[in-house]
Formats: structure tokens, C-alpha cells, sequence
């Protein structure tokens, strides 16, 4: 296949986060948050793709996080969500979360390959190998806490996917998770998806390094990220593979450095505390997506933004930051926002000019 014009991306990549889901990445009791309607992600992405921002990117939720508003509760499943956006669009890139374990490889090889022909190629995929004991318990599957085995079976799925994508012939596999005969896959990408993970667990990173084009990972001390981003990339390197390393960011961009921090100080009192809680009390129990010894740092952070890096002030400070993420090494990053479509529009015409005049975009 083809490369895809994502991976020849040499400026600094922005996309948005989680805009699919109630909240987006705020889990807050105020009343002028995210609701995730379709009609509010259609507006976004048009608003997003006319920017020339570069991606959007679901999160993949069978329930939400509890709380005063439920937050994450309600969701627009992402496969359905990107391929509607893709046909709504022209030049972004619309990525489908996946969660290998609860979606059969033939059938998300197919419907990929489909996204591919209505799009011209603009999908990617986000792997998710499983984390949320509640929701494997909402669908009624097992969460196993072996994480060799999560990878394991996340390796055979993707695998079996890029067979599916390769293969002129009907083929038949035999894995120790599938068992197929007359296997095909058509249509075909024409080029090959960008694939995204995030991971923190060492057979996470592992499997990320093997099989990502960008691995995700939290910013939360950015002279630890520098070491983390050379380390992963070497990883690629010895396995003759270029592994760029992306974050995810909040933005509270004002006129002013005090009306951004009232507006941080605003969330930050309105946080929804128990779905807070709640969130915490998951991160440490089941997943490794953040490491452990940084999640007392993050817990700050949830409440506004999901664990993001803040990008707080001025139009100038924000975009500072960007600039500081950019120098450290990592290769973009996610945004999000308490209102995406409402505040989306400050950025694009304060922010995004000071990164072309820095040359980063």
C-alpha cells in the first residue's frame, strides 16, 4: 500500500480528543460543557478541517464515569461517528477507536477499507488493547488482567487485519486467537492507515513500538518526556521502524493570562467529584495507559482536562506551550476544550497564527 500522506507530516500535528462523548474530556458539573451531539461534532469538524487541523480523534466508551452528569455516558460510537464525519469533510484525517478484543478483525479490516473509499483515504485507527473492567462488565466479557495477554491477543488481531489488507488471495489463519479458512478482505486501503495507540505498561510500549506510527503518552513533566520520547524512539529504530510520540493538551485560551486562569479556576471548582473519583479510582486499578508514578500529579489535571497538559492564558502563552511540547520532541498533540465548537474559533484566529509565524505549523 501506498503511504499515507499523514506519515510525510513534517509540522507540528494538532487534532482534537473525545469530542464523541459527553464532556469531552471535562468531567464537570457546569452547564455550558460539551454535549456531543451529532450536530455539534458535524459543526466542529467542518470548522476543523476548513482550519486545516490534521485529526480527530474519538474515544471508544460503553459507559460513562457516573457522577452528577454522567460523564462519558452519553456516546457516539466511532466507527458510525468517522465515517459520517469523513463523508462530511475533505481534508481531515478521522480516526476509529477500536477495542480489539469486543470487534472481530475481518469485520474492522472491512469497514476501515470502506471508511478509506468514502473518505479518499483520510481514516486512521486507534488500537485499544482494554483497560475498563466496568465496561468489559457492561458487555459481559472478561477483562484480563495479564497484560501479556491483552497485547497477545491485540497482536494477532492486527495481524490478522493487515493480512486481510495485503493479501490478493483467500488465505486461511491459524492463531491461537483465530481460526479462519477462505479468508479475504476487499475493498482494500489504498494507503495504510495511520495507526495510533497509547500505552503505558511495558508490554503496552512494546506493542505500540511494534505496531504504531504514534504512540500516546501524558506530558506531565516535560524534562521526563524527553527522556521517554529518545528512549521510545530507539525502540523503533532497533526494530527498524519510525515511532513518533504524541500527547494529549486542554486549552483555556482568554484575551487575558486572568480571565484564562479564572476560567481554569472555574472548572476546577465545578469539577464533578465523584465521576473524578471515579476516573482515579480506574486509572489505578485496571489500566496502564498513564504510569503509575505520575498519577498523583495527573489527579490535579482530571478534573480539567482529563490529565491533559495545560495550555492556559493568552493566545501568546498557549501557543508557547504548543511550542515547548514541540521542542521536547513530541510530534503533536490532541486538543481539547470545555466547549469545543464555542471556543475552537479563539484559537484558530489567535493561536494558530503565532505557530505559522514560529514555524511549527
Amino acid at each position: 500500500m501506498q503511504t499515507h500522506p499523514f506519515l510525510e507530516n513534517k509540522k507540528f500535528i494538532l487534532g482534537t480528543f473525545a469530542s464523541n462523548c459527553s464532556g469531552g474530556m471535562t468531567p464537570s458539573k457546569l452547564t455550558d460543557g460539551w454535549d456531543a451531539s451529532w450536530e455539534k461534532n458535524l459543526e466542529l469538524a467542518q470548522l476543523l478541517d476548513d482550519a486545516g487541523i490534521d485529526f480527530m480523534l474519538p474515544i471508544a466508551r460503553f459507559i460513562g464515569y457516573g457522577g452528577e452528569k454522567d460523564f462519558q455516558g452519553t456516546i457516539l460510537e466511532t466507527v458510525t461517528w468517522a465515517t459520517a464525519l469523513l463523508a462530511s469533510t475533505k481534508n481531515i484525517t478521522v480516526f476509529a477507536t477500536v477495542h480489539a478484543s469486543v470487534n472481530h478483525p475481518m469485520v474492522i479490516a472491512k469497514q476501515i477499507a470502506t471508511m478509506a473509499e468514502v473518505s479518499a483515504d483520510r481514516v486512521g485507527l486507534n488500537i485499544v488493547a482494554g483497560w475498563n473492567k466496568p465496561e468489559y462488565d457492561a458487555l459481559g466479557l472478561t477483562l484480563e488482567d495479564n497484560h501479556d495477554a491483552r497485547y497477545g491477543y491485540a497482536q494477532e488481531w492486527f495481524d490478522f487485519i493487515k493480512k486481510l489488507w495485503s493479501s490478493d488471495k483467500p488465505f486461511d489463519w491459524n492463531g491461537k486467537y483465530f481460526n479462519t479458512k477462505g479468508s479475504y478482505g476487499k475493498p482494500k486501503p489504498l494507503k495504510s492507515p495511520p495507526i495510533f495507540n497509547a500505552a503505558g505498561s511495558k508490554q503496552g510500549r512494546d506493542f505500540a513500538v511494534q505496531n504504531a506510527d504514534f504512540l500516546f503518552t501524558p506530558a506531565s513533566e516535560l524534562e521526563r518526556s524527553v527522556a521517554e520520547i529518545k528512549e521510545l524512539k530507539q525502540a523503533g529504530k532497533a526494530l527498524g521502524r519510525n515511532v513518533n510520540v504524541m500527547t494529549f493538551s486542554h486549552v483555556i485560551c482568554r484575551e487575558t493570562e486572568a480571565e484564562a486562569q479564572a476560567e481554569w479556576d472555574r472548572q476546577v471548582a465545578n469539577a464533578d467529584t465523584e465521576a473524578v473519583q471515579n476516573l482515579m479510582n480506574l486509572l489505578f486499578a485496571h489500566a496502564q495507559s498513564f504510569p503509575h508514578d505520575i498519577l498523583e500529579t495527573l489527579r490535579q489535571r482530571i478534573a480539567v482536562g482529563h490529565g491533559g497538559f495545560p495550555l492556559v492564558g493568552t493566545p501568546e502563552q498557549v501557543a508557547h506551550g504548543l511550542m515547548q511540547l514541540h521542542e521536547t520532541g513530541f510530534s503533536g498533540t490532541t486538543l481539547s476544550f470545555l466547549d469545543y465548537a464555542e471556543e475552537f474559533p479563539y484559537f484558530r484566529d489567535h493561536v494558530l497564527p503565532v505557530l505559522e509565524k514560529n514555524g511549527i505549523r
